[in-house]
């Protein structure tokens, strides 16, 4: 993978990295993210006992709208993070296929809102529920992917250029 100035893969430019750390969404993308992390592995518990026994539908439910309100709260705010970082609200270059999948992953949750206030089947809810969550999690390792390799191939400068 390349970067936009070579032949290595680098995630931020010098400017772009002194924005993200001066962005205050990074922290809060930082948090959300763990946090929301955490509601789905819960939730995806839930969702799982209700699907192959019938019995906590109603929990189950309700924490896929707990892990919903997350994502849209992790979504509106890296957009908010993006601006900051790259100048515009999404699609940035760097994270332009991450976007684009977590287009995907909103769609299928707000299906499933749909049909929670629409009083749609139970099960039919829970199975929206698990299509959003795998999705979801594709959009997670995607990301997580793109940080580790970033990471990775992040070229530190030697002493003597850091200092000068």
């Amino acid at each position: 993978m390349t970067s936009r100035e070579g032949s290595q893969f680098e995630l931020y430019t010098p400017s772009e990295r002194i924005r993200r750390d001066n962005s205050r969404w990074t922290l809060v993308q930082g948090i959300l993210a763990p946090a929301q992390f955490l509601v789905f592995a819960v939730s995806a518990v839930l969702v799982a006992r209700a699907l192959l026994t019938g019995n906590g539908v109603e929990a189950a439910q309700w924490s896929v709208l707990l892990k919903t309100g997350l994502l849209y709260a992790i979504m509106i705010t890296g957009c908010l993070w993006e601006r900051d970082v790259y100048g515009r609200y999404l699609f940035a270059p760097a994270f332009f296929w991450e976007d684009v999948v977590s287009m995907g992953v909103m769609a299928l949750h707000t299906a499933y809102v749909y049909l929670f206030f629409t009083q749609a089947d139970p099960a039919l809810q829970l199975w929206v529920a698990v299509a959003a969550y795998v999705s979801y999690l594709i959009n997670a390792w995607q990301f997580l992917a793109k940080f580790r390799l970033a990471r990775k191939s992040t070229v530190v400068p030697p002493l003597s250029e850091a200092t000068s």
